[in-house]
């Protein structure tokens, strides 16, 4: 248990201020080259950008990228962003803490809360709020804990000025997810594997103790963690996943690549199949789709260049067997890919590109190929969306 400092004045101060010109849609109004436009509407979402040190507050209205009013000016540099699922509040972890945002349930636009004070001096590097919207659970790489903040639910302040830890093996977390049953975190730690930790919201401390699942081959590393959304009449996520660099061994005409490795939530045995080979060497993010049909994986680059792809699955019972089965293609990102995010519409697919220009590619679902994503948006959202989990979108 950690009783907070707040003796972290200058650097964490936080204001809010409006900026013109901190985006621009793509001049055929969100097309992008092969996608042919859309005439759809997206729900909220948004990006952290570094250079400008902003957050980025977008929608998608019939097809043109646009502003939720002004972007809001960070004094500290931003390195990760997460939305509360009652979507009443945004968390944004910078190098002077972490801060919340009150969301406007109607226009979408942030209001810094907590009298623009951080409710954290910790520089997380990966958050998620859990589905009581009572702990917000973060880490930071050259750390070996994993830290639960107590919020307050209604008003997105802390609860209590106590965080709890829980130890783990490795000081190398990369990512962060908790089971949408509310039962589980994982926490992705590189070389070292993935944790898996009971978690219980109703605890004093939510953290039970940590297991670990070894990756696939030596010379792996974990990189994102993710969790089925639970079936219509279900209580428990069916499957949830681990994206690895060097999961699949090199065959005669590929080498050692990265894969997507899928476990049986109820048992945490893999699946028969599993790992599957992603056609990229680094699974920074996977998304599986809210209707539990399909599962994405966006691979930072490929054997060849930086431009990053999007490899897509479909999930499916057979006899009684849940399996994975690829798409038959794979869907270009940009150039050095962050992050992959759903819609609330469940119309959208956003991926922002540390490298990229444009920064923000949108997918809409195509209507002929189940499963397949089609570029429908090409905008930027700033200058450089940060280099890890940039993007957030309303639930």
């Amino acid at each position: 248990m950690r009783t907070r400092n707040w003796v972290c004045l200058a650097l964490a101060a936080l204001c809010l201020t409006g900026c013109s010109g901190f985006w621009k849609a793509s001049s055929n109004g969100g097309g992008s080259g092969g996608g042919g436009g859309t005439t759809l509407s997206s729900g909220n979402f948004y990006v952290i950008n570094s250079a400008t040190n902003e957050i980025a507050g977008l929608y998608v209205k019939a097809g043109t990228v646009t502003a939720l009013g002004s972007s809001s000016k960070l004094a500290a540099s931003p390195i990760a962003v997460t939305v509360a699922p009652n979507n009443a509040f945004l968390y944004v972890s910078t190098l002077g803490g972490i801060f919340v945002y009150t969301i406007d349930a109607t226009s979408g636009q942030l209001t810094v809360g907590n009298s623009g004070q951080p409710i954290s001096s910790d520089p997380a590097t990966t958050m998620q709020v859990d589905s009581t919207n009572s702990w917000l659970v973060e880490g930071f790489s050259g750390t070996s804990n994993l830290f639960a903040i107590h919020v307050n639910p209604s008003t997105g302040v802390l609860q209590s000025n106590q965080e709890q830890p829980v130890a783990l093996p490795s000081s190398a977390i990369t990512q962060v997810a908790i089971s949408p049953d509310n039962t589980t975190v994982l926490a992705a730690l590189g070389s070292g594997g993935t944790a898996t930790i009971p978690f219980n919201a109703a605890g004093a401390n939510p953290f039970g103790a940590v297991g670990i699942l070894g990756v696939k081959n030596t010379g792996g590393a974990a990189l994102s963690v993710a969790f089925d959304p639970i079936p219509t009449g279900a209580n428990a996520p069916r499957l949830f996943y681990i994206g690895e660099t060097v999961a699949v061994g090199a065959t005669s005409t590929d080498a050692n690549t990265g894969g997507l490795r899928a476990f049986t939530y109820s048992n945490k045995q893999e699946i028969t199949g599993s790992p599957f080979r992603i056609s990229g060497l680094a699974p920074y993010a996977i998304l599986p789709f809210s209707g539990g049909s399909y599962v994405y994986v966006l691979n930072r680059q490929t054997a060849s260049n930086s431009t990053g792809v999007i490899a897509g699955f479909s999930i499916a019972t057979t006899n009684n067997v849940l399996g994975l089965t690829a798409l038959g293609s794979t869907f270009k990102a940009g150039t050095n890919p962050q992050m992959l995010v759903e819609d609330n519409t469940k119309q959208f697919v956003f991926a922002v590109n540390f490298g990229g220009n444009p920064d923000l590619l949108g997918y809409t679902i195509d209507t002929k190929n189940a499963g397949y994503l089609v570029q429908s948006i090409s905008s930027q959202t700033g200058t450089d969306p940060v280099q890890a989990n940039s993007i957030a979108a309303a639930h």
